[in-house]
């Protein structure tokens, strides 16, 4: 087994056997993009949040904290030491791969940045700038097509089927710039499941319930039976992943089977959660509605005015006229 996979650019690889501790180390890479973006992100999100406090305006402070999780789990899984265990271990890649597509994207969701940006940015200067160009692309044709749920299952096979079974994650794994764009893709594809299934920002198609709880459905069994297909496979499926150091002391297979096993069992975990929050909404929005048309009902008297309205309509239907003839057909 070799010790040098033969990754091109400015990586760090690791020479110490995995551990917790050497994972979670905080070892950057010469170019860290994407934990430099999760900094910045932080830094405006917490900057509008408390221009809000400061003017005696309020923010939820849940949101604010599901946004700070969001960006400190993106900055460890692509800044610690596991993103060079990415490129020795599959196991290590599935778990940055289904962390950047299924826990990352939720948390940032939830922090709703879409609508903190609307009410935090300035209405003069630059501010009304970003205002009128986050508005035009939120309305645009583009955000209508990226953000329609028919583009959710092409995307989620692409990222698990067609990178694997087509054989393109070795060569893209084996560059700098093709390990950066399969993280900023599972990123931004998570993103674009995400946001139309969970987001309460205003978007340019808003589903139901019952729409946005069938997507996840529909999703949730892809990277399940994946895992399935990654545990059962006798030979390795990404040649870069298959000669790990020699004094690691690790056989390749059992790893890839450990990485079904994520894609499986992990990828299944914030599907689930999902689902619950969204069911929780449904019922509280089905709540809402029935305790406002109570107090309809008693502001009207204690009728229905409603159904007394489509009983009287029915009693039009079926009734007889002063003569006892039939009403006249339409």
């Amino acid at each position: 087994m070799q010790d040098d996979p033969g990754v091109t650019g400015p990586v760090w690889l690791p020479t110490a056997p995995a551990s917790l501790e050497t994972m979670l180390a905080p070892t950057l890479q010469p170019v860290p993009v994407l934990p430099v973006l999760a900094v910045v992100l932080l830094v405006l999100y917490l900057a509008g949040a408390c221009r809000l406090w400061l003017r005696g305006r309020r923010w939820s402070i849940g949101a604010t904290i599901s946004f700070t999780v969001g960006c400190v789990v993106l900055a460890l899984v692509t800044g610690a030491g596991i993103e060079g265990y990415g490129l020795r271990l599959f196991s290590a890649f599935m778990f940055q791969q289904l962390t950047l597509m299924m826990l990352v994207p939720p948390l940032l969701v939830l922090g709703r940045p879409g609508t903190l940006l609307l009410r935090a940015t300035p209405h003069r200067g630059v501010g009304t700038v970003v205002l009128v160009t986050a508005r035009r692309a939120l309305r645009s044709r583009v955000s209508r097509v990226v953000l329609h749920p028919a583009v959710m299952v092409p995307l989620f096979l692409l990222a698990f089927y067609g990178l694997y079974l087509a054989e393109l994650a070795d060569p893209l794994l084996r560059t700098w710039t093709g390990h950066l764009a399969l993280e900023v893709g599972f990123l931004v594809a998570g993103l674009l499941f995400t946001v139309p299934v969970l987001s309460t920002d205003p978007l340019p198609i808003r589903q139901t319930h019952h729409g946005r709880a069938l997507d996840l459905l529909l999703e949730m069994p892809l990277h399940a039976f994946f895992g399935v297909i990654v545990m059962m496979a006798t030979a390795p499926m990404v040649p870069l992943f298959a000669a790990p150091p020699a004094g690691w002391g690790i056989d390749p297979l059992r790893d890839q089977q450990l990485a079904g096993g994520l894609a499986w069992s992990y990828g299944e975990a914030p599907g689930l959660l999902m689902l619950l929050l969204i069911a929780s909404r449904w019922q509280r929005n089905d709540t809402e509605r029935s305790t406002a048309r109570d107090r309809q009902i008693d502001r009207d008297g204690g009728a229905d005015a409603e159904l007394e309205e489509y009983n009287a309509y029915l009693a039009r239907l079926n009734g007889s006229g002063p003569s006892g003839a039939p009403p006249a057909q339409l």
